[in-house]
Formats: C-alpha cells, sequence, structure tokens
C-alpha cells in the first residue's frame, strides 16, 4: 500500500519541532523537508494513520503556525 502524502507550511523556527514530536509517535507518519527556506513540509502517511495524523496536526496548530498546502497533483 502507498502511504497518503500531505504537505504543510510551518513556521521555519518549528521545523525540528515537528520532526521531533512525529518521531516520538513511532510510524504515525514520516515527516521530510521539501522546501527548507519557506518552511514546507511534507508528511508521508502510512493507510491507517490519517485520522491520528490529523488529529494530531490539529493539537500543535493551537501551538505553532500549520498551513496545508493544496497540491496540483
Amino acid at each position: 500500500m502507498l502511504s497518503i502524502r500531505k504537505r504543510y507550511r510551518i513556521d521555519r523556527k518549528s521545523v525540528c519541532r515537528l520532526k521531533f514530536i512525529f518521531e516520538a509517535y513511532d510510524g504515525i507518519a514520516m515527516v521530510s523537508t521539501t522546501n527548507p527556506y519557506a518552511a514546507e513540509v511534507e508528511l508521508g502517511i502510512p493507510p491507517g494513520c490519517e485520522a491520528d495524523v490529523d488529529d494530531l496536526i490539529m493539537d500543535l496548530g493551537r501551538d505553532m503556525i500549520i498551513e496545508p498546502i493544496n497540491s496540483s497533483n
């Protein structure tokens, strides 16, 4: 099965924090920085983890700027 890809723009100072938090939730998603200058990250989400990732993103959005990036694909 293929992972689901979601892209977000966050505050540049929060990139490491976001990666650290997702690493703590072992296997929930893989975080990749797609554009370090614009602080754009991509989450690779395994099937079945979408709701957990959405909940975590919503919770993190209370403390940091997290804006979804709509992909044109």
